[in-house]
């Protein structure tokens, strides 16, 4: 009868506490799973991709035709607008009509607009900006990946737009490559581009340095 009793009492004392490690196991799990969830608080920072638009210096930067500008006069929503500069390579506004504008920077034809705009109004704060470098752009067509119309950006070769348009196509011929270059009299020049000979050293001076207007032809 006494040893009964003592094991009585010995589970007596252990049911207790197998019930409260029952209890405590699923609460440490919901809490170890939780902890390993991420915080929505917390941003997760994306990958992004090149930048596929041209940085514009107002100071440097030269107008050509078809560019796309922004000019505005501060308090004068009548004359702000946004225009493109035409084949003549001039623009017109009210008051002051036509103002050359290709040749100029940003901030040469701003001053001309603004010396120009004080016979009429008083004090006029003009801002011109470049929304849309359209005469500082090359083209690149045939067996790339993706080929079309980029921005020109300073120093760029024939090498640096091929890797811009997305390397070539598996049946290019990357020894028969040429540029296309507008010249006077509406002549276009051709220069050779030989891709194999170039990337292993040889034939560095056809992998010229890319100017408005050029078209790389990749067969």
């Amino acid at each position: 009868m006494k040893v009964f009793i003592l094991a009585r009492a010995k589970w007596a004392a252990i049911i207790p506490a197998l019930a409260a490690a029952a209890l405590l196991c699923p609460a440490q799990a919901q809490k170890t799973t939780a902890s390993s969830d991420p915080d929505p608080r917390v941003k997760v920072a994306q990958p992004t991709g090149p930048a596929s638009s041209m940085r514009i210096d107002n100071k440097t930067y030269v107008i050509g035709e078809a560019d796309v500008l922004d000019v505005d006069v501060w308090k004068e929503k009548e004359i702000s607008r946004q225009l493109a500069v035409r084949p003549d390579g001039k623009i017109s506004l009210p008051l002051i009509g036509e103002i050359q504008a290709s040749g100029l920077t940003p901030l040469q034809l701003q001053e001309n607009i603004t010396q120009d705009l004080k016979a009429y109004i008083d004090n006029p704060e003009v801002t011109v900006i470049v929304d849309n470098p359209l005469s500082h752009q090359f083209n690149i067509v045939g067996q790339v990946a993706r080929p079309g119309a980029y921005p020109l950006r300073e120093s760029m070769t024939v090498l640096d737009a091929i890797a811009e348009a997305g390397g070539f196509r598996d049946f290019a011929k990357q020894t028969k490559i040429y540029v296309l270059r507008p010249s006077p009299g509406g002549i276009r020049v051709r220069i050779p581009f030989n891709y194999k000979k170039v990337i292993r050293g040889g034939n560095l001076q056809e992998n010229v340095p890319l100017k408005p207007g050029d078209t790389i032809v990749v067969p």
